[in-house]
């Protein structure tokens, strides 16, 4: 009964604190994080310990699995020298450096432990993404923010259990890197065969609800046997959810997917609240570890926030560099602009785009080529065009680095990284997790609270609305062309026969328009909100159709 009363007041408390979050003017998760921390002092409230493999293997799963299967295939590419720089150079960089200061101010705990403890606070927390998608910012900015937050718990921890290996005295750059990289292969290959898998069975699976429970399934099937085989699970539930989110909409019905969106949104509400109201309940615990080996709560306390300091200015010197590379690649883009549109005007057959194109660097120098050839080649010029309208649509300047730079705040996965540091052989354990918990605390509390500030006094550029408003007409334009593929004749008469052929009709041109959608998806045309918003809006239509069932003859 006790059990079942906890259950409840933690549901309770998720709800309460979503909803008074914005009202507050306060993002939620650090709403559970302060409520956390209060109860945690209650007399009565015992010490709380969570085991850290429920939250890296049970629940980060799931919801960097729901995270990814939003993402925007095409938008995490394009960002994806932003984000691997972030997600994997960062945060190695910023372990090294932070190693650096833990072995320089803590007495006895050497490099490799201070390294390790560095790969620990390094990793970033996606609720920085939530508060940044409140403030119509770039979407660019909250792209990278969002691909970042996919990626780098999977670096830190890969590099937290170098750090212990290299403790152990048992470390070597080339086996570092070969375990890296190994980790990560596996770990791709795993993840696209179960996002595949997992959309070739629920394909064939009628009811919506089984099939929801089936989805709840793929991140574990991911990253159970990616971590069996000693890869990262984190990023194999990643990859399945990026495969997933990209060729859902092909192959999973309107009701299948909408089904799926709805349960995933309250699981990945659940399990996030859970995270941070379980992180704030944690403290009394530490601070009681802290205080039996007598290692000094106030040294830990300037140590943390001198950490923090220190990760935000590692930031900022990542960042300023970074966003000066993708500048010059925008601009190199530009350049190149005449040339791939000289070799676009050049694919009118195949016989004379072999020519052509062999004179402008093109495929087909040495062979004749085939129309399949030629549209494969004219796709990825239609790609590239659409992705340097994007990078000058959008460039990124102070503003959005600044953003960028503040955005960077730590969280649970800090706190539950800290946990799995060995008990036997860390030296002061009980203070290094102290110290990570401060560096997430802290973070959470001082960047998200102030996160939405900062975004209103560094102003970034808003959207322009001009180039919505083309994208919309060019939207409409290929939603009425795909019409028109299917047309629809008004039924003769009213019999069952002419209703269902009249169903039947309006069904498959929302299926030519989805098409046509999809495929400018992929070829990067539009914007990702713009997309989603027409697809479900064709979904919409298309259960309202279906639900209408069939006429009684």
């Amino acid at each position: 009964m006790e059990i079942l009363l906890v259950i409840v007041l933690v549901l309770l408390a998720i709800a309460g604190a979503t909803t008074l979050g914005p009202k507050l003017g306060v993002a939620a998760p650090l709403v559970l994080v302060v409520l956390g921390i209060g109860v945690s002092f209650l007399p009565f409230v015992p010490p709380l310990t969570i085991e850290p493999e429920w939250i890296i293997a049970g629940v980060l799963p799931p919801l960097l699995y729901s995270a990814s299967v939003s993402m925007p295939a095409m938008e995490f590419r394009r960002e994806f020298t932003a984000i691997g720089g972030l997600s994997v150079l960062l945060v190695i960089v910023s372990s090294v450096i932070l190693g650096l200061f833990f072995a320089w101010v803590i007495p006895g705990i050497g490099i490799a432990w201070g390294i390790a403890l560095g790969a620990i606070v390094s990793p970033t927390d996606a609720v920085a993404t939530s508060i940044v998608k409140r403030s119509g910012v770039s979407p660019r900015v909250v792209a990278i923010l969002e691909g970042e937050s996919l990626l780098n718990d999977a670096s830190a921890l890969v590099l937290l259990r170098t750090a212990i290996a290299a403790a152990a005295a048992s470390f070597s750059l080339g086996g570092f890197i070969g375990s890296f990289a190994y980790s990560v292969a596996v770990a791709v290959v795993l993840g696209w065969a179960v996002g595949r898998l997992n959309l070739i069975v629920r394909a064939k699976v009628t009811d919506a609800t089984v099939n929801t429970v089936l989805s709840f399934t793929v991140p574990f099937l991911a990253s159970i046997p990616a971590e069996a085989l000693g890869a990262s699970g984190l990023v194999a539930a990643v990859v399945a959810g990026l495969i997933t989110g990209r060729r859902a909409p092909r192959v999973l019905s309107p009701q299948h997917r909408l089904s799926d969106a709805q349960n995933w949104r309250t699981v990945e509400l659940v399990l996030e609240g859970l995270v941070f109201l379980t992180m704030g309940l944690e403290l009394f615990g530490i601070v009681t570890d802290v205080q039996n080996d007598h290692a000094g709560f106030l040294p830990a306390v300037l140590v943390g926030l001198g950490a923090l300091l220190l990760t935000v200015l590692v930031r900022a010197a990542y960042v300023a560099p970074l966003l000066a590379s993708l500048s010059r690649r925008a601009r190199r883009g530009e350049k190149m602009r005449p040339r791939i549109e000289s070799m676009q005007g050049s694919l009118t057959d195949p016989e004379s785009a072999t020519t052509a194109l062999a004179k402008r660097g093109g495929p087909g120098a040495n062979r004749q080529l085939s129309a399949a050839d030629v549209g494969r080649f004219a796709t990825r010029l239609r790609r590239t065009i659409a992705d340097i309208d994007y990078f000058k649509a959008a460039p990124l300047g102070w503003r959005e680095g600044s953003i960028v730079v503040w955005a960077g705040m730590r969280g649970a996965v800090t706190v539950a990284a800290a946990q799995t540091l060995p008990h036997d052989g860390t030296p002061s354990r009980s203070l290094l997790v102290l110290i990570a918990f401060i560096v997430a605390a802290a973070s959470l509390l001082i960047q998200g609270g102030t996160l939405g500030w900062v975004v209103r006094l560094v102003k970034p550029a808003p959207v322009d609305e001009q180039l919505e408003r083309e994208e919309e007409i060019r939207r409409m334009t290929l939603l009425r062309d795909a019409a028109e593929t299917v047309p629809l004749t008004a039924p003769l008469e009213r019999t069952p026969e002419a209703f269902l052929a009249q169903k039947k009709a309006r069904l498959d041109r929302i299926q030519a328009q989805r098409s046509a959608l999809l495929d400018a998806r992929d070829d990067g045309a539009f914007s990702a909100d713009l997309l989603l918003n027409a697809l479900n809006n064709l979904d919409a239509d298309q259960i309202s159709i279906e639900l209408k069932g069939d006429p009684v003859a």
